[in-house]
């Protein structure tokens, strides 16, 4: 059989059109990926800072001021040491869990922003499930920090661990019951959604005055599940060292070190997406059409606007966690357990029978 020379040029060119169509579509599939990370990457670091200014005004000191202006390049200079520092691993441990345990914290919290929408078609997944999705791989961070404080074989350790899985059921259901509120206001549990139908009344639609229950009860679980003071009892310096992370040094240190910040910033993210109306400003979206002449899908300058509102309430919100770490008083653990299981949980389910009734009653 005889193939024709033009015929072996048309197989060969489309082999290279396809080969370029697949690398373009794994470039276009990673670069939102990448501008994501850097985005965290650069919140996370202001949130270092925010916390060492905020802290410095609250005690009446100076705060970072040596590493770059305003002390911007302290959470750089803090990740510079740790790098250079010795990866000490316990003799007697077990090197497997000791080691996956902090990439496992990280790696939950991480995936968590693929579902945060920080505008009108500006998330990674617009999933039908994206805030069930958020509380089902954020309980996978507990198993992380439980594995690490086995692994590293020491009493302080082990009992961090078992305080953090402890913690994190405890206060994870009265959060999935705050959750399951707003997706009953909303008929969704996507999260763009539930931004959407906060848009409509402006300031006077957001779910925060149709769930105040819900928002108060939201703000102490998140406070929790990031072990936040005054819920930081997996690593209580007076009673456990540093809890999970006492075997930990160099660049494992840092990982658990920035899985807080990252766990915090997306709580507070998810407070501004559930309660606050995320993208949305306090003007309602058809005032906006008649006096701008624009709407949400305008393009460049809409997502920018979207992206500027969504942060700016962001990183007023992180104001109460940072200012309550140096306000508040640490809880006992039996005032902690008696906190999720006997009032938070009976009010959150209050809130959802009532949500549900109001609900049925509309219809």
């Amino acid at each position: 059989m005889i193939i024709h020379t033009p015929e072996v040029q048309d197989i060969d060119s489309f082999s290279r059109f396809e080969f370029l169509k697949e690398v373009y579509g794994i470039i276009w599939v990673l670069i939102p990926i990448l501008i994501l990370v850097l985005g965290i990457t650069i919140g996370v670091l202001v949130i270092v800072w925010l916390e060492r200014e905020i802290s410095a005004g609250i005690q009446q000191r100076i705060g970072p001021e040596y590493a770059g202006p305003l002390g911007v390049l302290q959470a750089l200079a803090d990740g510079a040491k740790l790098l250079f520092k010795e990866n000490i691993i316990p003799s007697r441990g077990d090197n497997r869990l000791f080691s996956i345990g902090p990439s496992i914290a990280v790696i939950s919290i991480l995936v968590s922003y693929s579902v945060v929408p920080f505008g009108y078609h500006l998330v990674l997944a617009d999933l039908n499930i994206g805030v069930f999705l958020w509380i089902a791989i954020s309980s996978i961070a507990p198993i992380g920090l439980l594995m690490s404080g086995y692994g590293s074989n020491n009493k302080y350790s082990f009992l961090g661990g078992l305080r953090a899985a402890a913690q994190s059921i405890s206060y994870e259901i009265p959060l999935t019951l705050c959750v399951l509120s707003i997706s009953l206001l909303s008929n969704s549990l996507s999260t763009v959604d539930i931004v959407e139908a906060q848009s409509k009344y402006g300031f006077w639609g957001w779910n925060l005055w149709r769930q105040p229950i819900g928002f108060i009860i939201f703000i102490i679980s998140s406070l929790a599940e990031c072990e936040r003071l005054p819920f930081d009892l997996p690593e209580a310096e007076e009673e456990l060292v540093a809890g999970y992370q006492t075997e930990y040094s160099g660049i494992k240190f840092g990982l658990f070190y920035v899985a807080s910040y990252l766990n915090l910033l997306v709580s507070s993210l998810f407070v501004t997406v559930l309660y606050l109306g995320g993208w949305n400003i306090s003007i309602p979206d058809i005032y906006i059409s008649e006096l701008f002449e624009l709407n949400k899908t305008c393009g460049v300058f809409g997502a920018t606007i979207g992206i500027f509102i969504t942060l700016a309430k962001t990183y007023l919100f992180l104001f109460i966690p940072i200012t309550t770490r140096w306000t508040l008083p640490r809880l006992r653990m039996d005032q902690l357990l008696n906190l999720g299981w006997k009032f938070l949980l009976p009010i959150s389910l209050g809130n959802l029978l009532l949500t549900t009734s109001s609900q049925l009653f509309s219809l």
